[in-house]
Protein backbone atom coordinates (compact mmCIF):
# COMPACT_ATOMS: atom_id res chain seq x y z
CA UNK A 1 0.00 0.00 0.00
CA UNK A 2 1.27 3.34 -0.87
CA UNK A 3 1.13 6.22 1.19
CA UNK A 4 -0.32 9.26 0.57
CA UNK A 5 1.81 12.43 1.26
CA UNK A 6 0.59 15.17 2.41
CA UNK A 7 0.72 18.19 0.50
CA UNK A 8 2.51 21.06 2.60
CA UNK A 9 0.39 23.17 4.45
CA UNK A 10 0.59 27.26 2.61
CA UNK A 11 2.55 29.34 4.85
CA UNK A 12 0.26 31.95 6.92
CA UNK A 13 0.26 35.16 6.04
CA UNK A 14 0.41 37.10 9.15
CA UNK A 15 -0.51 40.93 7.32
CA UNK A 16 -3.64 39.68 5.33
CA UNK A 17 -6.38 41.11 7.54
CA UNK A 18 -4.03 44.47 8.34
CA UNK A 19 -3.03 44.90 4.95
CA UNK A 20 -6.58 44.40 3.44
CA UNK A 21 -8.06 46.84 5.68
CA UNK A 22 -5.30 49.49 5.24
CA UNK A 23 -5.86 48.81 1.41
CA UNK A 24 -9.68 49.89 2.28
CA UNK A 25 -8.51 53.19 3.67
CA UNK A 26 -7.52 51.94 7.51
CA UNK A 27 -4.49 53.79 8.92
CA UNK A 28 -4.94 52.48 12.51
CA UNK A 29 -5.44 48.74 12.39
CA UNK A 30 -6.22 47.27 15.77
CA UNK A 31 -5.98 43.43 16.77
CA UNK A 32 -8.58 42.22 19.72
CA UNK A 33 -8.71 38.97 21.54
CA UNK A 34 -9.79 37.61 25.04
CA UNK A 35 -8.10 35.18 27.91
CA UNK A 36 -10.26 33.27 30.49
CA UNK A 37 -13.60 32.85 28.95
CA UNK A 38 -14.03 29.03 30.79
CA UNK A 39 -12.76 29.54 33.73
CA UNK A 40 -14.50 28.96 37.16
CA UNK A 41 -12.86 32.26 39.28
CA UNK A 42 -10.66 34.72 38.35
CA UNK A 43 -11.82 38.12 36.01
CA UNK A 44 -11.63 37.43 32.09
CA UNK A 45 -8.78 39.56 30.29
CA UNK A 46 -8.64 41.20 26.90
CA UNK A 47 -6.15 43.20 25.02
CA UNK A 48 -5.81 45.30 22.12
CA UNK A 49 -2.90 45.27 20.06
CA UNK A 50 -1.79 48.41 17.50
CA UNK A 51 1.16 47.11 15.39
CA UNK A 52 3.25 49.33 13.04
CA UNK A 53 2.74 49.22 9.32
CA UNK A 54 3.81 46.12 8.21
CA UNK A 55 5.44 44.24 11.28
CA UNK A 56 5.62 40.83 12.23
CA UNK A 57 6.58 39.98 15.82
CA UNK A 58 9.05 36.75 15.34
CA UNK A 59 7.34 33.83 17.01
CA UNK A 60 3.79 35.30 17.51
CA UNK A 61 1.06 33.12 17.19
CA UNK A 62 -2.16 31.98 19.03
CA UNK A 63 -1.16 32.04 22.49
CA UNK A 64 -2.71 28.48 23.05
CA UNK A 65 -0.24 27.27 20.48
CA UNK A 66 2.37 28.68 23.23
CA UNK A 67 4.87 27.25 25.74
CA UNK A 68 4.34 29.88 29.17
CA UNK A 69 8.11 30.54 28.11
CA UNK A 70 7.60 31.61 25.02
CA UNK A 71 4.26 33.65 25.99
CA UNK A 72 6.31 35.06 28.69
CA UNK A 73 9.19 36.55 26.54
CA UNK A 74 7.20 37.48 23.34
CA UNK A 75 4.66 39.26 26.13
CA UNK A 76 8.18 41.67 26.79
CA UNK A 77 8.59 42.44 23.12
CA UNK A 78 5.01 42.84 22.18
CA UNK A 79 4.59 45.51 25.12
CA UNK A 80 7.85 47.04 23.64
CA UNK A 81 7.88 47.01 19.94
CA UNK A 82 4.23 47.81 19.36
CA UNK A 83 2.73 50.81 18.06
CA UNK A 84 0.03 50.93 20.79
CA UNK A 85 -1.70 48.20 23.07
CA UNK A 86 -3.98 47.72 26.00
CA UNK A 87 -4.96 45.76 28.28
CA UNK A 88 -8.20 45.18 30.47
CA UNK A 89 -10.24 43.24 32.47
CA UNK A 90 -13.70 42.75 33.91
CA UNK A 91 -13.94 40.77 37.43
CA UNK A 92 -15.58 37.71 38.54
CA UNK A 93 -18.22 39.69 40.23
CA UNK A 94 -19.27 41.55 37.47
CA UNK A 95 -19.25 37.95 35.19
CA UNK A 96 -22.08 36.61 37.94
CA UNK A 97 -24.15 39.67 37.47
CA UNK A 98 -24.04 40.60 33.46
CA UNK A 99 -23.00 36.96 32.29
CA UNK A 100 -19.40 35.65 31.02
CA UNK A 101 -19.98 37.00 27.27
CA UNK A 102 -21.64 40.37 28.33
CA UNK A 103 -18.11 40.72 30.04
CA UNK A 104 -15.84 39.35 27.39
CA UNK A 105 -17.94 42.22 25.09
CA UNK A 106 -17.29 44.57 28.04
CA UNK A 107 -13.12 43.42 28.84
CA UNK A 108 -12.79 44.03 24.61
CA UNK A 109 -14.57 47.96 24.82
CA UNK A 110 -12.08 48.77 27.49
CA UNK A 111 -9.00 47.47 26.20
CA UNK A 112 -10.11 49.18 22.39
CA UNK A 113 -11.00 52.14 24.23
CA UNK A 114 -7.55 52.48 26.33
CA UNK A 115 -5.76 52.88 23.62
CA UNK A 116 -3.91 56.11 23.14
CA UNK A 117 -4.37 55.81 19.27
CA UNK A 118 -8.38 55.62 18.31
CA UNK A 119 -8.39 52.59 15.97
CA UNK A 120 -10.28 52.70 12.54
CA UNK A 121 -11.04 49.54 12.66
CA UNK A 122 -10.77 46.41 15.09
CA UNK A 123 -10.25 42.55 14.18
CA UNK A 124 -11.43 40.46 16.48
CA UNK A 125 -10.76 37.17 17.70
CA UNK A 126 -14.60 34.98 17.22
CA UNK A 127 -17.27 35.63 15.60
CA UNK A 128 -19.27 38.01 17.48
CA UNK A 129 -18.10 41.90 17.34
CA UNK A 130 -18.90 43.81 21.02
CA UNK A 131 -21.91 46.26 20.69
CA UNK A 132 -19.99 48.66 22.43
CA UNK A 133 -17.27 49.20 20.11
CA UNK A 134 -18.83 51.73 17.78
CA UNK A 135 -16.07 51.78 15.46
CA UNK A 136 -15.92 49.58 11.91
CA UNK A 137 -14.74 45.52 13.20
CA UNK A 138 -14.01 42.42 11.44
CA UNK A 139 -14.65 39.34 13.41
CA UNK A 140 -12.02 36.50 12.23
CA UNK A 141 -12.93 33.19 13.45
CA UNK A 142 -9.32 31.57 14.93
CA UNK A 143 -8.03 34.83 14.22
CA UNK A 144 -5.18 34.60 16.40
CA UNK A 145 -3.48 31.67 14.16
CA UNK A 146 -4.24 34.17 11.48
CA UNK A 147 -3.72 37.62 12.00
CA UNK A 148 -0.75 39.18 13.49
CA UNK A 149 -2.41 42.08 15.83
CA UNK A 150 -4.69 39.10 17.06
CA UNK A 151 -2.32 36.98 17.85
CA UNK A 152 -0.51 39.31 19.80
CA UNK A 153 -3.67 40.57 21.96
CA UNK A 154 -3.81 36.83 22.29
CA UNK A 155 -0.65 36.83 24.29
CA UNK A 156 -0.99 39.73 26.01
CA UNK A 157 -4.76 38.61 27.09
CA UNK A 158 -3.43 35.24 28.22
CA UNK A 159 0.12 36.82 29.88
CA UNK A 160 -1.95 38.98 32.11
CA UNK A 161 -4.70 36.65 32.93
CA UNK A 162 -2.08 33.90 34.50
CA UNK A 163 0.10 36.59 36.00
CA UNK A 164 -3.00 37.10 37.83
CA UNK A 165 -3.91 33.88 39.30
CA UNK A 166 -0.50 33.43 40.32
CA UNK A 167 -0.96 36.46 42.56
CA UNK A 168 -4.41 35.08 43.51
CA UNK A 169 -2.55 31.63 44.37
CA UNK A 170 -0.66 33.12 47.12
CA UNK A 171 -4.00 34.66 48.81
CA UNK A 172 -5.75 31.42 48.48
CA UNK A 173 -2.90 28.56 48.34
CA UNK A 174 -5.51 25.63 49.02
CA UNK A 175 -6.98 26.00 45.37
CA UNK A 176 -3.52 25.75 43.96
CA UNK A 177 -4.47 28.39 41.28
CA UNK A 178 -0.76 28.20 40.10
CA UNK A 179 -1.15 24.64 38.60
CA UNK A 180 -4.70 25.08 36.86
CA UNK A 181 -5.04 28.98 36.73
CA UNK A 182 -8.45 29.00 37.51
CA UNK A 183 -10.02 26.09 35.27
CA UNK A 184 -12.05 23.38 35.98
CA UNK A 185 -9.35 20.49 36.56
CA UNK A 186 -10.47 17.23 38.56
CA UNK A 187 -7.83 18.72 41.25
CA UNK A 188 -9.90 22.22 41.38
CA UNK A 189 -12.94 20.39 41.71
CA UNK A 190 -11.85 18.46 44.15
CA UNK A 191 -10.43 21.41 46.54
CA UNK A 192 -14.06 23.33 45.76
CA UNK A 193 -15.92 20.68 47.54
CA UNK A 194 -12.70 20.45 50.03
CA UNK A 195 -12.74 24.25 51.01
CA UNK A 196 -15.74 26.13 49.56
CA UNK A 197 -16.10 28.36 46.74
CA UNK A 198 -13.68 31.53 47.69
CA UNK A 199 -14.00 34.97 46.84
CA UNK A 200 -12.48 34.82 43.78
CA UNK A 201 -14.89 32.45 42.30
CA UNK A 202 -17.61 32.95 39.37
CA UNK A 203 -21.00 31.66 41.57
CA UNK A 204 -22.49 31.01 38.15
CA UNK A 205 -20.16 28.60 36.79
CA UNK A 206 -20.43 26.67 39.83
CA UNK A 207 -24.32 26.01 39.83
CA UNK A 208 -23.76 22.73 38.15
CA UNK A 209 -21.07 21.51 40.51
CA UNK A 210 -22.35 19.19 43.28
CA UNK A 211 -21.32 19.03 46.85
CA UNK A 212 -19.50 22.79 47.10
CA UNK A 213 -19.95 23.77 50.89
CA UNK A 214 -19.38 27.66 52.03
CA UNK A 215 -16.23 28.86 51.93
CA UNK A 216 -13.98 27.56 54.56
CA UNK A 217 -11.24 30.64 54.20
Amino acid sequence: MVKKLREPKEPIDWLKYENEAMEGGSLVVCGVDEAGRGPLAGPVFAAAVVLHKGQIIEGANDSKKLSEKKREALFDVIISEAADYCIASVDEKTIDEINILQATYLAMYKAVSGLKRKPDICLIDGNRQPPQISIPCRTIVKGDGLSMSIACASILAKVSRDRFMLEVDGQYPQYCFAMHKGYGTALHIELLRQYGASPVHRRSFLKKIEGIPEYKG
